[in-house]
């Protein structure tokens, strides 16, 4: 497939059949975040990933426990594929996938958040090469701000001054691919 069409091919999935990735294909999803670009050449994040369903949705009831609906300016997100935005009902922030990456950022570095998408965006590129669907999730900080979560960076390693600034779920899709929306005009000019 070439890098054009595996582009166009991503989607945002939010459902999830309960079959794992395999590990060898989790390792090549995570050489492909790990060899993102990064600012300065510094390799400041790091990853945690986590093919344990249970622990996935353990953390994925986390990270939706403390959403406040209060600051939300987007509207309606998918029927087809529904978000915690869409439907308050969801009660695991990561939807039933059956592996998350967790991406840790130095707290204090100007980029941080740039270096973590260049990672997670060259992760799901990879993972829609292999036939494996993904989606990024947000509030990595809110996640690990408890006593719960401060003890599982320390269990996997996370060192002192490091948050998590975003996830990436990976698993198979339950349904149909969801086809995609047509470009709006006026998104892209050319100045010469």
């Amino acid at each position: 497939m070439a890098l054009m069409d595996i582009i166009k091919a991503r989607h945002s999935i939010r459902k999830y059949t309960n079959e794992q990735i395999s590990r060898e294909d989790l390792e090549k999803i995570l050489e492909a975040g790990n060899f993102a670009p990064n600012a300065g050449g510094g390799q400041r994040s790091m990853m945690v990933a986590i093919r344990n369903k249970e622990l996935a949705t353990h953390i994925g009831k986390m990270n939706v426990a403390h959403f406040d609906r209060t600051h939300l300016a987007g509207s309606y997100v998918s029927k087809e594929q529904p978000s915690t935005i869409d439907d308050p009902t969801i009660k695991n922030g990561f939807y039933d996938a059956p592996t998350v990456v967790c991406v840790f950022c130095q707290d204090n570095f100007m980029f941080k958040t740039a270096d973590a998408f260049c990672m997670m965006e060259n992760m799901v590129l990879q993972a829609t090469e292999s036939g494996i669907a993904s989606c990024i999730i947000s509030r990595g900080y809110e996640t690990f701000d408890s006593e719960e979560g401060r003890r599982l960076m320390c269990e996997w390693g996370v060192p002192d001054g490091y948050t998590c600034q975003e996830f990436v779920i990976f698993g198979y899709i339950d349904g149909e691919q969801p086809h995609s929306k047509p470009r709006k005009p006026g998104r892209v000019k050319i100045v010469e």
